[in-house]
């Protein structure tokens, strides 16, 4: 394998712990987010959004929403990160 082989997305769904949970209304619609998507981004950093379900039921729209800035979600995004990766560079090869 060569070294500029071009990886397009490294990207992990963790799910929220319950404490850690929150609700946000989008177009009318309250939802509990429960899950982040995060990315790794091509300069090293990382990006993260949150998708859930709606508060009163159904599937609702797959929408994401922002993670609010808050220690404790920023300290799950990374924690999540570093175990991915972790994983990762553990890989066995295709089973």
């Amino acid at each position: 394998m060569s070294s500029d082989l071009e990886v397009s997305a490294l990207a992990i769904n963790v799910t929220i712990p319950q404490a850690l949970r929150w609700t946000d209304t989008r177009r009318g619609e309250e939802f509990q987010l429960t899950t982040l998507n995060i990315r790794l981004l091509p300069d090293g950093h990382l990006a993260a959004k949150a998708y859930g379900r709606p508060v009163a039921g159904g599937r609702g729209a797959y929408v994401s929403f922002p993670v609010p800035d808050e220690p404790e979600l920023a300290a799950l995004v990374v924690e999540a990160a570093s175990r991915a990766g972790t994983l990762w560079a553990a890989h066995r090869g295709l089973g």
